[in-house]
């Protein structure tokens, strides 16, 4: 299981550097034929912008697993260093809620931007919401994995999510 759930997370790894690099192409391609030749391809705005989010969306939750984001620790390790465990559970608990409401509103939106399909790519506008769905289901796989997991510390690190 511990190696499936590896490689799920050196996909996303190489899946985001994929889309970045796809990105900078794209751009750096469209900006050579504006400036080069007066014209432009209109698809590649359109495209980096939804591979821009998949990225961001798929980076938050890399950063999340790492526990490289955000935190304030010092005051309830300071303060209530017995505690700590249970503070870190009722945060991802908190944050498990906040996924779950991120992960019915992009699905709710994906669902309703399905059908409309794009002029310039043909794909459909639900592409940009369905990335919200991935994010906020492999959040929500990290967030469970910490709550019911072991606590390892200020990162709140667990090897079932790595």
């Amino acid at each position: 299981m511990r190696a499936a759930i590896e490689a799920l997370w050196r996909a996303i790894d190489i899946i985001m550097a994929v889309l970045l690099a796809g990105m900078i192409a794209l751009v750096f391609l469209n900006v050579v034929m504006r400036y080069g030749f007066s014209s432009g391809l209109r698809v590649t705005i359109e495209l980096s912008r939804l591979w821009f989010v998949w990225v961001v969306m798929l980076g938050t939750a890399v950063v999340l697993r790492r526990g490289e984001h955000l935190q304030l620790s010092e005051f309830s390790e300071a303060l209530m260093p017995r505690f700590v465990p249970i503070l870190r559970r009722i945060c991802w608990a908190i944050v498990l809620v906040a996924v779950m409401m991120l992960f019915v509103g992009a699905w709710r939106q994906t669902l309703a931007n399905w059908n409309n399909i794009s002029q310039l790519t043909g794909l459909p506008s639900g592409l940009l919401y369905l990335s919200g769905v991935v994010s906020a289901a492999l959040m929500a796989a990290i967030a469970l994995a910490r709550i019911f997991g072991p606590d390892h510390g200020p990162a709140g690190t667990n090897p079932e999510v790595h």
